[in-house]
Order: structure tokens, then C-alpha cells, then sequence
């Protein structure tokens, strides 16, 4: 596969993942299936979905360098050596963009969502019941492998299975994007060193 074919490969296959990305980071600002948490964002939404890694990082970061990289694969004016130097910059701000989406989204998880929980005490407010207050995390304390913990988050209903499928989601769409970005900046070094197969222009 020539250089310039790869990079529109790349490009297009980036689209979906972005997609999904926004959607989902979109999806996380109504915890539950609700709107209530908008109304107090503050206070009852999770820190991590008001970093919008899904929205920003994951989603428009590495959408605009994947429509310029799919332009370069495009026979024309861009395939060649110059439009390939300026794709293996466009991949690494993809990158860093991918990579914010993977960290927010992985601090999510770990953190677990801000709900109004029952304590065995019998209190109840709302709070970050999950968030560990250590310098390392221990995994065997960690909510995510206690699910009979789960069902004391009482509003949103269902909160933390929603916080997880959405939050990993985005991490493992983030993951195949820094995969198929870091491929793309070897495309494109071998473009700006090979040349990128360009036989004739539109």
C-alpha cells in the first residue's frame, strides 16, 4: 500500500472513533438518562466528564487532523513529500488529543461516579463515594470489583454501570486512535523520506 493510500485509510477509519468519542462524552453530561445533573453541574456531575477528554481530547482534537490526513492520502496538490511532513504533525496533535481522552476517561473509572449515596451509617448526600484517597490505587479496594457497593449510589439510578460503559468507551476508542495516529506518523515519515506513490494529479 502506497504512503498517500494509507494515509486516507487511516484518516477514514479515524471518523468513527471520534464519533463515538463526542457521543459519548455527550451522553455522560445525563447521568441516569436525566437532565438533573446539569442543573448542578458542580455538585452532581463527575469531575472527569466536565474535563470533556470525549468531547474535545477524543472527539474535535483528532477530527480535524483526520479529515487534513485523509486529504493528503487524496491524489492532488497534498500527496506529496510536504503534505506528508505536515501529516506527521497533524498525527501527533491527534495524539495528544487521543491520549487526553484515554487519562480523563481512565481517571473516570477510577474515581467512579459523583452520585447521592447511602452509607452504612444510614447518611446519605452526594459525594464521590468511590474516589480513593490514595497516592497509589489499590485495585482489590477498588469499586469497580465490588459491584454489591454499586446499588448504594441511589440517585441517578444506575449511575455507575452508566459512568462505566461510557468511560470505557472512550478509553478504548482513544486507545485504537493513538494506535492508528502513531501509524500514521511512520506513513508519514516514510512519505517525506519514499515520496507517497503519487503517478498522476486531479
Amino acid at each position: 500500500m502506497c504512503t498517500g493510500d494509507c494515509s486516507k485509510f487511516i484518516g477514514v477509519s479515524l471518523y468513527p472513533f471520534c464519533a463515538l468519542c463526542i457521543i459519548c462524552n455527550i451522553l455522560l453530561l445525563f447521568p441516569g438518562w436525566t437532565t438533573e445533573a446539569v442543573s448542578d453541574p458542580q455538585e452532581k456531575l463527575t469531575p472527569e466528564v466536565l474535563y470533556l477528554g470525549g468531547f474535545f481530547g477524543s472527539g474535535f482534537l483528532v477530527l480535524i487532523p483526520a479529515i487534513c490526513i485523509q486529504y493528503t492520502g487524496r491524489r492532488g496538490k497534498c500527496n506529496n513529500r510536504c503534505g506528508m511532513l505536515v501529516s506527521i504533525a497533524l498525527a501527533a496533535i491527534a495524539v495528544c488529543g487521543s491520549l487526553y481522552g484515554f487519562v480523563t476517561s481512565l481517571l473516570g473509572l477510577i474515581h467512579g461516579p459523583q452520585c447521592y449515596y447511602k452509607f452504612i451509617n444510614g447518611q446519605q448526600h452526594w459525594t464521590s463515594p468511590f474516589k480513593l484517597d490514595r497516592e497509589f490505587i489499590d485495585l482489590d479496594s477498588s469499586y469497580l470489583f465490588h459491584r454489591e457497593s454499586w446499588s448504594r449510589c441511589t440517585i441517578p439510578i444506575g449511575v455507575v454501570e452508566f459512568n462505566v460503559i461510557f468511560f470505557s468507551t472512550i478509553m478504548v476508542a482513544s486507545a485504537i486512535q493513538v494506535i492508528l495516529c502513531t501509524i500514521q506518523m511512520i506513513n508519514g515519515l516514510f512519505g517525506v523520506l519514499c515520496g507517497t506513490c503519487q503517478r498522476r494529479t486531479y
